[in-house]
Parts: structure tokens; sequence; C-alpha cells
């Protein structure tokens, strides 16, 4: 599967950390990739700088990596979720 460079995916992929209980919040730092994951605090920092494909790719990856309590995704979060874990980043 694809996924569209999109502010929409963008969108989405935020909905489905906040509905994990995560926090996603865009500041600047130095960040040698698009993304940082504080977890015991449960918050995703992406750098503001980067581009949209740059923050989409730094969520999938982070989102993959994850350990998730499907339990609070609903059935379209499940399979958003799901066709995240098989798309191969390769933009």
């Amino acid at each position: 599967m694809s996924i569209s460079i999109t502010n929409h995916t963008l969108e989405k992929l935020e909905k489905l950390l906040t509905d994990l209980g995560y926090s996603v919040r865009y500041e600047k730092g130095n960040f040698k990739t698009g993304s940082c994951l504080m977890e015991s605090s449960k918050i995703v920092v992406v750098n503001k700088f980067s581009n949209l494909e740059s923050k989409i790719i730094a969520l999938i990856e982070l989102i993959k990596v994850l350990e998730v309590d499907e339990t609070l995704l609903s059935d379209k979060q499940k399979q958003f979720y799901y066709s995240l874990l098989q798309t191969s980043i390769s933009f």
C-alpha cells in the first residue's frame, strides 16, 4: 500500500497517535530524524522544519515500532493502523 503525501494523511497519523494516548507536538530541535518519542510521558515531538513528506515518514516509522493497545482504536483506525504496518517507506 502506498500512502499519500498530503496534509490529510498527516492529520490521520496525528489522530491515530492521539487515540493511542500520545500527544503530538511540532517543535524545533536538533533532530537526526523527523521525530522523537518521549515514552515515559507519551509525547511525540516532530521537527516543525521538516517537509510534509519527512513528517509523514517519521510518524509512520514511529507508529510501526510502538506497542499499540488496539482496544483504544475504532474499527476504521485499526484498518488504517494495519495498513501502516504493511506500508514500506519508499517515496
